[in-house]
């Protein structure tokens, strides 16, 4: 199965971070491809992007200054597949991506992927975080997948993202 392509700029915005593709985005070869998923639906409507977007305009975002990777670039079909090992050095991986591209705020796409980078237990859970990871301040957004029971609804998961644009100072954009 091919690799992921990263959507990476210098100096984006906002850099999204998800855990791992789900097998169909590895097979499709876009990110966020899932046919429940509505994180793209959730960047239009919270006012992330000006436009609607599709998972085969992932990239896309470095048009609004914004970018896109994973913590591991396995495909599996459930998060929970993935090896203590793969996740351990895809942090690593992870933390000199972001030295390099040097975001603003890095965005993690569900609050499992950010327990591996928390200074505390506290710290778990979605919003905005006190930690800076390599210059950039952090936001944790929820998993948008619809077997997400602690944000069940679109709704759920649009009050986050809209939280997200005004901590990175996104411009609202109007349509």
């Amino acid at each position: 199965m091919p690799q992921l392509r990263d959507v990476l700029i210098d100096r984006p915005r906002v850099l999204f971070v998800g855990i791992n593709p789900s097998l169909r985005s590895a097979q499709l070869g876009h990110h966020f491809a899932g046919r429940g998923n509505p994180f793209w639906r959730l960047l239009s409507a919270a006012r992330i992007v000006p436009e609607p977007l599709t998972y085969e305009d992932d990239q896309k975002l470095v048009r609004y200054g914004l970018a896109l990777t994973n913590l591991c670039s396995r495909a599996t079909r459930s998060a929970s597949e993935l090896q203590r090992d793969e996740i351990q050095r895809g942090k690593a991986k992870l933390l000199r991506k972001i030295a390099r591209v040097r975001p603003m705020v890095v965005a993690f796409v569900g609050a499992t992927i950010y327990r591996y980078f928390a200074d505390s237990p506290a710290e778990y859970g979605v919003g905005p975080k006190r930690q800076i990871i390599k210059g950039a301040r952090i936001f944790v957004l929820p998993n948008p997948s619809g077997l997400n029971a602690n944000f069940p609804g679109f709704k759920d998961k649009l009050v986050w993202f809209e939280q997200l644009r005004e901590f990175a100072h996104l411009p609202s954009i109007d349509r």
